[in-house]
C-alpha cells in the first residue's frame, strides 16, 4: 500500500523550546558536537491506488491547512514510496 509522508517543522525565525531541552539532554549525555536540535512531526498517510499528482496536490493542501499550523509551521517535504511502513527508518 502507498505511503506519503508529509514532515511539518517550526519555522526557522521561531524558538523550539523542545528542540532546545533536547539539545540540552544529548549535550549532558556527552553529545558535546550536537550544536541544536529542532524538533518536527512526520505524517505518514496510507493510500489506496497509485499515487499521482493530483492525490499529492491534495494531500499537500491537506499538510498546509489541517497537518499543520501556517503560523509557526512549515510543510518542508512532502514524499511518497511504496515501501515506507510505520517505525521503519531510511
Amino acid at each position: 500500500m502507498p505511503t506519503i509522508v508529509v514532515d511539518v517543522m517550526p519555522k526557522a525565525e521561531l524558538l523550539d523550546p523542545q528542540g532546545k531541552a533536547v539539545a540540552g539532554a544529548l549535550t549532558r549525555m556527552g553529545a558535546e558536537r550536537i550544536t541544536g536540535v529542532r524538533v518536527g512531526k512526520r505524517f505518514e498517510i496510507q493510500v489506496d491506488g497509485p499515487v499521482d499528482a493530483e492525490l499529492l496536490e491534495q494531500v499537500r493542501h491537506l499538510a498546509e491547512t489541517v497537518l499543520s499550523n501556517a503560523v509557526i509551521e512549515d510543510v518542508v517535504a512532502i514524499h511518497h514510496d511504496d515501501s515506507v511502513m510505520a517505525g521503519e527508518t531510511h
